[in-house]
């Protein structure tokens, strides 16, 4: 869907992949879940263009529900995948983590595994070459992505930063809708492999000024930083 010139979103609230559209081409952020090819393409076909245009995957972190089609894209077409040095491992399947899940509640717990089954979560295929970022580097992308290094979640979590589009791609660096509780609003994001050193590291985002924060999982924000992470922070206790 089309959430403002320039930028769409694959999927939903539960799992979400974003591209960012120009007349240079496409950058995707992130690739949810396998199942989700089918999503892009009908938005892709939509918008007149075909995976061809999309000149590469920007990986928020290396995590099974964030690669999706990402190989498939660099397989069948050509599209390099990008992700920082410490989650290459992860997207390349070479290492991964067993963070705790914290709280649950049944029903949205079930909604969210059955909509991660239904989208081929089951059935991951990991990158098998990516190319390796660093904190502070503009990408040669359409947009020029910026990225932010966010550790905590996972090692290499980062957070895209595209003034083209007034967006600012968080990942999981945290949540704004809760899968495993349901719970809704900024929030620390679940599967998180270090909660406190996750939650440091958002203070980097305090001074960027974008209309839109959107979140691997939960729905777009548009309230400002400064309210996201006081909101975040509330939540975290």
């Amino acid at each position: 869907m089309e959430l403002a010139p320039g930028l769409h979103r694959i999927g939903n609230d539960l799992v979400a992949a974003h591209l960012v559209v120009t007349d240079e081409g496409i950058t995707a952020i992130d690739a949810g879940l396998p199942g989700h090819w089918r999503d892009l393409v009908r938005e892709l076909t939509a918008i007149g263009r075909e995976p061809a245009d999309i000149r590469g995957v920007v990986l928020t972190h290396g995590d099974s529900d964030h690669i999706g089609f990402a190989e498939r894209l660099r397989r069948d077409h050509g599209v390099p995948v990008f992700v920082h040095a410490a989650d290459a491992a992860r997207a390349r399947g070479e290492e991964s983590s067993k963070p705790a899940w914290g709280g649950t509640r049944l029903g949205p717990l079930a909604r969210f595994l059955a909509y991660s089954a239904r989208k081929g979560g089951l059935r991951t295929t990991h990158v098998e070459q990516v190319v390796e970022v660093a904190d502070g580097q503009v990408l040669d992308l359409p947009g020029a992505p910026e990225v932010l290094n966010l550790p905590g979640h996972s090692p290499g979590s980062i957070a895209v930063h595209v003034p083209e589009v007034s967006a600012l791609f968080v990942g999981d660096a945290l949540t704004t809708g809760h899968v495993l509780t349901g719970r809704q609003g900024p929030q620390p994001a679940p599967f998180t492999d270090d909660q406190a050193t996750a939650a440091a590291s958002l203070a980097r985002l305090e001074p960027l000024q974008v209309d839109w924060v959107l979140p691997g999982h939960g729905a777009p924000w548009r309230g400002g930083v400064p309210q996201l992470l006081a909101a975040y922070r509330a939540a975290a206790g």
